[in-house]
C-alpha cells in the first residue's frame, strides 16, 4: 500500500476519498467503490500506485484520438480497477477484477522509467487508458510529470467520473483526452454503470475550460442508448456545450461482460448516429470498431476535401500539409481543428 492523495480525514477514524465523483466515505478497513483504495487506520491508501497491469505502444488513433498528433505512437499503461461497474464493459478482465475480490495484479512500475521507456521507443506521448486512470491517479500524475520533463505529451482516456479536484491536479500535465459519454440518460448511468451522468457532463465542460484537446466516445448499444432522440440530444450537448469541432466517436459494441446476450451494433446504426451527429452541428463524427469504413477518414467540413485517410488505427495518407501550412485544408486553405 502507498499513501493516497486527494482525501480528507473524518471523525471516528473514517475518511472521505476526494478522487472521484462517488466521494466514498470509508470506515477503517473499507475499500472504495473502485476497490483499490482502502482506509487503513484512519488514513487512505492506494493499492495501485506502483503496479502496471497493461503496457503497450499503440497508435494514438487507438485511444481513439483522430485530431491529436495523427500517425504517432503513444505508450499506453493501466492498472487494474475502475470506479464504474458497466454491465457492457469491453475490458472487464482488467477493470473489474478488484470489485470481484480478485487480488491486485501488476508488475512493479516506476514513473520515471515509464517516461524514459516511451522516449526510447519513439513514442510522442503516454496514455493513461485501458481501465480507468482516475483510480490510479497517483501513478498517472507522477508519470505525467516525468513525461513532461522529457518533452512528451500526456493523454487521458477516461469515463469522466473524476472529482473537480482530480481534474485541477491533472490540469497542467494533460494535453489531450478522450472521454466516454456513455449515454444521455441518468437511468442508464445509474442502472448500467453504477454512476451518474451529471458529473460527467460537468467534467466535460471543465476539461474544455482547462484547454486540453478533447474528443468524445459513445459505445452505441442496441436497444439501450441508440434511439434517435438520445443520440441527437447527446450530439447537441457536444456541439453546443463543448463545441462543434469536438470529434465524436460512435463505436460498435460487441457482446461482453454481463451483456453477452445483446447483439453487436449493426453498422447501419453507427451510420445513423453519424448522420444525427452531423445534423446536430458536429463537424467531425467517426464510426468506431468498423475498420475500412469510409467515414473513418477525416474530410474538410467546409469543402469536403480528404484530409486524413485511415484504415482502422492506421493513417494511410496525410494531406494536412507541412510547415506553416500544417493543419490547413489542401482544398480551401481553412484551418482544421486539432493538434497537428
Amino acid at each position: 500500500m502507498h499513501p493516497a492523495q486527494l482525501w480528507k480525514p473524518l471523525a471516528g477514524g473514517k475518511v472521505q476519498c476526494r478522487l472521484c465523483a462517488h466521494f466514498c466515505v470509508l470506515a477503517d478497513g473499507q475499500r472504495g467503490q473502485c476497490a483499490v483504495r482502502i482506509n487503513d487506520g484512519g488514513a487512505l491508501f492506494t493499492l495501485v500506485a506502483d503496479r502496471v497491469a497493461a503496457l503497450a505502444a499503440d497508435p494514438v488513433e487507438k485511444k481513439p484520438l483522430f485530431h491529436f498528433r495523427p500517425g504517432t505512437t503513444t505508450l499506453s499503461l493501466a492498472t487494474v480497477g475502475c470506479n464504474m461497474s458497466c454491465a457492457f464493459c469491453q475490458n472487464a478482465s482488467l477493470s473489474q477484477g478488484p470489485r470481484s475480490g480478485e487480488p491486485v495484479q501488476g508488475r512493479p512500475a516506476d514513473p520515471a522509467a515509464l517516461a524514459l521507456a516511451a522516449r526510447e521507443h519513439g513514442c510522442a506521448s503516454l496514455s493513461y487508458t485501458y481501465s480507468e486512470p482516475t483510480v490510479f491517479f497517483e501513478l498517472a500524475r507522477a508519470t505525467a510529470q516525468a513525461a513532461r520533463a522529457l518533452g512528451l505529451d500526456n493523454i487521458l482516456v477516461s469515463n469522466g467520473f473524476m472529482s473537480p479536484e482530480c481534474l485541477e491536479a491533472l490540469g497542467p500535465l494533460i494535453q489531450a483526452a478522450n472521454i466516454d459519454l456513455k449515454a444521455f440518460s441518468e437511468d442508464f448511468y445509474r442502472e448500467l454503470c453504477g454512476a451518474r451522468l451529471g458529473p460527467v457532463l460537468d467534467n466535460l465542460r471543465h476539461i474544455r475550460a482547462l484547454g486540453w484537446w478533447l474528443e468524445v466516445t459513445t459505445l452505441v448499444i442496441p436497444g439501450l442508448n441508440d434511439s434517435d432522440a438520445e443520440l441527437t440530444a447527446l450530439a447537441r450537448f457536444i456541439a453546443t456545450e463543448l463545441g462543434p469541432d469536438v470529434p465524436w466517436h460512435v463505436s460498435r459494441f460487441h457482446p461482453d461482460h454481463r451483456l453477452r446476450g445483446v447483439p453487436a451494433t449493426p453498422v447501419a446504426t453507427l451510420e445513423r448516429a453519424w448522420r444525427l451527429g452531423r445534423d446536430a452541428g458536429l463537424r467531425f463524427v467517426y464510426p468506431g470498431n468498423v475498420p475500412g469504413h469510409d467515414a473513418e477518414s477525416t474530410r474538410c467540413p467546409d469543402c469536403g476535401a480528404l484530409l486524413l485517410r485511415r484504415t482502422g488505427f492506421a493513417v494511410r495518407d496525410d494531406f494536412l500539409g507541412h510547415g506553416q501550412q500544417r493543419g490547413r485544408c489542401p482544398g480551401c486553405g481553412q484551418p482544421v481543428a486539432g493538434v497537428w
